[in-house]
């Protein structure tokens, strides 16, 4: 039983998480493993109420039940209405595996740019047809017209936070400018991920600081166009529970996506930007729904991997 449940925590660590901060630890008792909130590894600038740090726990969820169900375990989920964690209560049994289990190594947030073909029609229907969680729900967007609506708030995010000196000091803490410095922590945005060249820290630290927020709106906006389109994932409320929920089904469309060998990554900043979120979530037609993530997706080939902190070091 040990050694399962170190393999479930393992299939958990390799979730998504905002910056690659992997902001979990997990406990493991008799036949349960709960998932608590690592608060040494927020995200004050960008993420003020934690809210995506309780969407990575979502994420991580996500991957341990599709894990569990791999290994013959069938999971019941307490969400975190009442304590400040989540708990998995494991029991053995028949359940059925998830085919996406094959693809929780290999899903990556892919943040080059695409080559603009667009997603065929077999595909979007297997996304449109995903199981969703209560509360929770996604639109896909591939119209050209919708797109650039997508785009203008995607800018407005951008000039808004590169404008902000705090959020670009959060962000560079986060960086790892090199494989060196990728290795020794096992966590952060590699630069090689991104298809930055590496370079000395200091010299990583002046290009960054000193890009200029329309250089970001723009070099996002031709990644946005390079894409196949955008997916947005909205929830009826703000709770952690919520949130949490939201983490699942953008882990499972991530998962359902890179079985279908598509690609996606993060756009989050209209999100992000509290005076941009209302505007963007009035533009989508989401009436009361909330917008919590926007990813774009499409075809590209794999990019370098952001590392994972060892399981000894996230089990507490």
């Amino acid at each position: 039983m040990a050694g399962h449940m170190r393999e479930l925590v393992r299939a958990a660590s390799l979730a998504a998480s905002g910056h690659n901060t992997q902001p979990w630890t997990f406990a493991i008792t008799d036949q349960a493993i709960d998932i608590y909130p690592d608060l040494a590894r927020r995200l004050p600038a960008v993420d003020p109420s934690d809210r995506e740090l309780w969407i990575s726990l979502g994420c991580a969820l996500e991957n341990l039940i599709v894990a569990a169900r791999a290994a013959g375990y069938v999971p019941d989920i307490t969400y975190p209405d009442a304590a400040d964690f989540i708990h998995i209560q494991l029991t053995p049994g028949t359940s059925p595996a998830s085919p996406l289990f094959d693809a929780i190594p290999v899903r990556q947030n892919t943040r080059s740019a695409y080559d603009g073909q667009p997603l065929p029609t077999a595909d979007l229907n297997t996304v449109q047809a995903m199981p969703l969680e209560p509360g929770v729900v996604l639109q896909l967007i591939t119209r050209p017209t919708e797109v650039e609506t997508v785009l203008e708030y995607v800018n407005q995010g951008n000039l808004r936070q590169y404008a902000d000196t705090a959020f670009v000091a959060e962000l560079l803490a986060w960086i790892r400018f090199t494989k060196k410095e990728a290795l020794a922590s096992r966590d952060g945005l590699y630069a090689g991920a991104s298809g930055n060249p590496e370079v000395p820290r200091w010299l990583g630290q002046l290009v960054v600081a000193g890009t200029q927020p329309q250089q970001q709106a723009d070099a996002d906006a031709k990644k946005l166009r390079s894409s196949a389109g955008a997916v947005v994932v909205a929830s009826e409320s703000d709770t952690k529970t919520a949130w949490v929920r939201t983490g699942q089904v953008y882990e499972r469309l991530a998962l359902t996506l890179t079985a279908l060998k598509i690609q996606s990554a993060f756009l989050n900043q209209p999100i992000e930007v509290a005076a941009v979120r209302g505007q963007f979530q009035s533009a989508m037609g989401l009436s009361a729904a909330l917008p919590q993530l926007l990813m774009r997706v499409g075809y590209a080939a794999p990019m370098p991997r952001s590392l994972r902190r060892p399981v000894e070091q996230v089990i507490m």
